[in-house]
């Protein structure tokens, strides 16, 4: 049989209750309580406090808090008036029995809705986080696409106003050598007609002297005319700095024939691209656009002007073995080894005129395998540039380093 607590105080406001039940030396971890709106209990074994409120209050906005042997109740009332008692002051157990099962009853349901408005506020919350997820990232790829369009347009303006400037050029020299033949032919004709005054002047006095010597000297005889003939002519033969049986005239050859014709595939490859401006089809002022922004450490801007002069023309080394070096910069490791691999099979046959583009390809492939950790094959594109010039230093303390790292010997560089 619990004992009831009495000893307890109360005191309201036109909107809260506020209750202080003694707990009589209980420890904190021992105290029951339970509240509803119109039923309050605290149990601290033995003793039990508890109250039929005199008037509903809002369950919801009740709060309990336990200190310094207390339990003090905040209740808001639902209607702002004055109480005349905390309870009821009915005696009927019936009734009694009644509230404590009805509040029984609508405590187990705030228990058991309790976890369900939990699931929701935590799905709330997931859903809400995943929209500001995709937020950022719709953010984010609209920024990377205005600078994209904003180095297009740049980029299309530079090479607007270099074609611009270079037609220009090329009519200011088409006038100065119209203005330098002018010129020419009216110095020419000022000195025809100086020598056929002067001839005629000549052709006169010799008449005049020809009359006044007649009879007295003898006319000299001129000279006859020089024979007509052939000079034969004879041209050094190219010859190789290396020995004969070294010698790789044909590979050398072939390496130049290829470069011709990988310049004139420019003209065929531009009449394919109907999307492009005529301002656009220079591969060789597109080249220099990207080593200037490679140099100033714009390396998306390079990237962009290495696609459009690949566009153009396919069989250029150069421009896939730099556009790697872009790539190697941005970290895109798989589209760097793709770059240098299709510059070493453009750089055939190898030749002394190539070694120095086939050591960059190899060195750069060879270093993004080795940022892909995958060092057995960076060990194979080191070894080819070293094979390529064996006396690089550089190249050699590279090479030793990453075998030293597949052998363990040494660390793994961070990346």
């Amino acid at each position: 049989m619990p004992l009831l607590v009495t000893d307890h105080a109360w005191t309201q406001t036109h909107s809260t209750v506020y209750i202080s039940v003694p707990l009589k030396g209980a420890k904190v971890g021992k105290v029951d309580i339970m509240s509803t709106d119109e039923y309050l209990k605290v149990h601290y074994p033995p003793y039990l406090f508890e109250a039929f409120l005199f008037q509903p209050v809002d369950d919801a906005g009740s709060t309990a808090k336990i200190g310094d042997g207390v339990v003090t109740f905040s209740l808001p009332k639902r209607t702002h008036t004055l109480w005349e008692h905390l309870m009821i002051t009915t005696n009927d157990k019936e009734t009694k029995k009644e509230a404590r099962e009805r509040a029984l009853s609508k405590y187990q349901e705030k228990l058991s809705s309790e976890p369900r408005s939990k699931a929701k506020k935590q799905q709330a919350e997931r859903k809400y986080a995943l929209e500001t997820m995709m937020k950022l990232e719709k953010e984010e790829r609209d920024s990377i696409q205005r600078m994209k369009d904003t180095e297009q347009e740049k980029t299309t303006a530079e090479l607007a106003a270099w074609q611009l400037k270079q037609n220009e050029e090329a009519l200011e020299e088409a006038q100065r050598q119209l203005q330098s033949q002018r010129d020419n032919q009216n110095k020419l004709k000022a000195t025809t007609e100086k020598q056929e005054n002067e001839s005629v002047g000549k052709v006169k006095s010799s008449q005049n002297g020809n009359n006044e010597a007649k009879g007295k000297k003898k006319q000299v005889d001129l000279p006859a005319p020089r024979l007509a003939g052939n000079i034969p002519v004879t041209f050094t033969p190219r010859v190789f700095p290396t020995a004969l049986r070294e010698s790789r005239v044909p590979e050398e050859e072939e390496w130049l024939r290829k470069q011709a014709e990988a310049r004139r595939a420019v003209n065929s490859d531009a009449e394919e691209l109907k999307n492009l401006k005529e301002s656009e089809r220079n591969t060789d002022w597109l080249k220099d656009k990207g080593d200037k922004c490679f140099a100033t450490g714009d390396y998306l801007g390079a990237v962009n002007a290495y696609n459009l002069a690949i566009r153009l023309n396919r069989k250029i080394p150069a421009l896939y073995s730099n556009r790697a070096a872009c790539h190697l910069k941005l970290r895109n490791l798989h589209k760097a080894i793709e770059d240098s691999s299709q510059a070493i099979d453009l750089l055939t046959p190898p030749v002394a005129a190539n070694e120095a583009a086939r050591i960059r390809a190899h060195v750069r492939r060879g270093s993004a395998f080795c940022q892909l950790q995958l060092y057995a094959e960076g060990l194979q594109d080191y070894q080819a540039a070293l094979k390529i010039d064996p006396y690089n230093e550089a190249l050699q303390a590279d090479t030793q380093r990453i075998r030293d790292i597949i052998q363990g010997t040494a660390a793994e560089p961070e990346t």
